[in-house]
């Protein structure tokens, strides 16, 4: 009898890992666009809690959004008067970016790593910055981009100012 249980417990161990494989963080995503992050992820204690359900990386206004991964768009278009793209990335993965001024891609295309799928709008409501939120859902719930994301390139993220020649 314990054989036999301690067997069924391998088997089941094997089948979860192996049906979740896909899906687990590796930090080899693109990041949707180039800029540092304004608002970091604060998952809600209930689904339906308050929180903050991604990240928000600060663009200007009409920067190319990139697909993070590879995958297929299962949503492109307008919730409550914004615009959305969403893309199932296999395993129960999908991404979403959200608050976009404009959509490149359509629902059923398939995407590559790095193709261009939307180009950026204003960010949340109020946001004195125009961003791109990114949300990621893994089984139907909401973690944290940032595992799923690749190093930022610090060339990205900081803006020298022009040096002047001195006077002379």
């Amino acid at each position: 009898m314990k054989r036999t249980l301690l067997v069924l417990a391998l088997i089941l161990s094997v089948v979860s890992v192996a049906s979740a494989a896909p899906a687990f963080a590796s930090g080899t995503w693109t990041w949707p666009v180039s800029g540092p992050v304004i608002r970091g992820f604060d998952p809600p204690d209930s689904p339906y809690g308050s929180g903050h359900r991604g990240i928000d990386v600060a663009a200007p206004l009409g920067s190319l959004v990139h697909a993070p991964a590879a995958g297929v768009v299962t949503f492109a278009g307008s919730v409550g008067g914004r615009l959305f793209v969403t893309i199932d990335h296999g395993g129960g993965l999908l991404s979403t970016c959200s608050f976009l001024s404009s959509l490149l891609v359509h629902e059923g295309d398939a995407v590559v790593q790095g193709q261009g799928v939307a180009l950026s709008g204003t960010g949340h409501a109020g946001d004195a910055a125009p961003n791109v939120h990114l949300g990621v859902r893994l089984a139907g719930v909401y973690v944290d981009p940032m595992d799923y994301l690749g190093a930022a390139s610090i060339v990205d993220l900081i803006r020298l100012a022009p040096i002047t020649a001195a006077p002379g």
